[in-house]
């Protein structure tokens, strides 16, 4: 399957593409490599408000915690 058509205008694929976090390489093969394109709740966003959600907003719709001190 080919990748997402808008890798550079998403700020999480940008963002976590580079990450050793497991959950987000996994998020990333998923959706924005994978199977799940079409399920891409950052897409779905997008469509919606406009703009681009932040750039912590995981393909599920969920955002990422920021990391503690």
């Amino acid at each position: 399957m080919a990748d997402c058509p808008r890798p550079s205008g998403c700020g999480f694929f940008q963002k976590y593409q580079e990450t050793k976090n497991l959950a987000c390489n996994g998020f990333i093969t998923t959706y924005c490599r994978g199977p799940s394109q079409t399920d891409c709740k950052r897409l779905e966003y997008r469509a919606k408000n406009g703009c681009a959600p932040s750039d912590d907003m995981m393909p599920t719709g969920q955002t990422i915690a920021p990391a503690r001190p």
